[in-house]
């Protein structure tokens, strides 16, 4: 018999209270029945983005979310500052060109993240600039950016500050009313402990001023048309009803546990993960750790891409490897949504045992020790 465990940065593990919700029977959207869920479900989200503003719902991934947000401010030809410090980073700019926007592509270096002093040099050098478009948690390499630093920079001009928290928002502290970000994109399948198929945009007034006057051609992701229907307590267009009964029980779930604890639980998780893998003589890459993802060096004279593959098929546990320049090189553990500290140590046992069967030498148990110890702290 074998039992699977997912400590990848998405998709991430469903509680079962959450699959059972999903599966209730249909009911349609445009029936009364469907009102109240609704509206439940926006008071919750406003919870998590902490905003008391609208939140869009979008039947899409996240980077539905991200189109449709940045298509919803700007216009073409319109200057958009672009931060590029990993894989899911760049899509801010390559969406920006898409819709014929001017992108301001600032490369930073893999592995760090960009200084709140960077961003007020570049809209000074561009101070016709319509935005900043930033990632809370690079997930392929599991830096975090402070937004809060950078959005005392961009508030005190006319740009909007979009921020990417695809794979943070719940995981990492983020208030978004109280630091003046203006977007905040998400996903389902992440920190809200669902499966892919939801897309989320929170906007300041800031924000839904200028939806009002950008141009971008758009039909399905028009954020105009999703800030109309909101007013009437709908979408524009058919919502993943199952996966917003899914999402009702999730925030429930949130609410429960207090957001304030689940970021401090994430903390502990990712803490001890470094730990154990820190313990057994590996070196973490990221300069600026989240609590989202660890992403770990290979060790010399193993094979990168044999300690996911292994994982997965002997043992049923899945991580993530390395993207791009560094696939291969390294391996990513998140510990994100539906995850205890039982599922962290069980990550950590699992990845010695590999270890181990590849020919990597360290002290057995070591990384079981040092990660319990985090938990056991007072």
């Amino acid at each position: 018999m074998e039992k699977r465990l997912l400590l990848t940065p998405g998709p991430t593990m469903v509680p079962p209270e959450v699959a059972a919700a999903e599966a209730q029977p249909i009911i349609h959207h445009r029936a009364p029945e469907f009102d109240p869920i609704f509206m439940r479900v926006q008071e919750g989200l406003q919870y998590v983005f902490q905003t008391k503003n609208p939140v869009v719902i979008l039947a899409s991934s996240g980077t539905g979310a991200m189109e449709c947000a940045l298509t919803g401010v700007c216009s073409p030809g319109d200057k958009v500052i672009c931060i590029e410090g990993g894989k899911f980073g760049e899509r801010w700019g390559e969406i920006a060109k898409a819709f014929g926007m001017n992108p301001i592509r600032e490369a930073v270096e893999w592995g760090t993240s960009v200084q709140p002093d960077r961003i007020k040099e570049l809209l000074e050098e561009n101070p016709d600039a319509k935005a900043v478009c930033i990632t809370h948690c690079e997930t392929s390499t599991g830096v975090l950016t402070d937004v809060k630093a950078i959005a005392d920079v961009v508030s005190k001009t006319d740009a909007l500050l979009l921020v990417d928290a695809v794979s943070s928002l719940g995981a990492e502290e983020l208030r978004m009313d109280e630091w003046k970000v203006d977007m905040v994109v998400t996903g389902s399948q992440k920190a809200l402990m669902l499966p892919p198929g939801l897309a989320f945009v929170a906007l300041s007034q800031r924000a839904i001023e200028r939806s009002q006057k950008a141009t971008c051609a758009s039909y399905y992701f028009s954020l105009k048309k999703y800030l109309k229907n909101l007013e009437k307590k709908t979408t524009p267009y058919t919502p993943a009803i199952s996966l917003i009964l899914a999402l009702e029980k999730s925030l429930e779930m949130i609410k429960k546990e207090g957001l304030e604890n689940i970021w401090a639980r994430h903390a502990k998780l990712s803490s001890a993960i470094q730990a154990g893998v820190q313990a057994l003589g590996l070196k973490i890459y990221s300069q600026v750790a989240s609590h989202v993802v660890t992403p770990i060096w290979v060790p010399e004279g193993i094979e990168g891409k044999a300690i996911p593959k292994k994982l997965r098929d002997k043992y049923g546990v899945t991580i993530a490897g390395g993207q791009a320049q560094l696939e291969g090189k390294i391996i990513r553990i998140a510990t994100l949504g539906y995850a205890t500290l039982f599922d962290a140590t069980t990550g950590i046992c699992a990845l010695e045992i590999v270890l181990k069967e590849l020919g990597y030498k360290f002290e057995e148990g070591a990384g079981i020790r040092a990660a319990l110890k985090v938990f056991m702290e007072k």
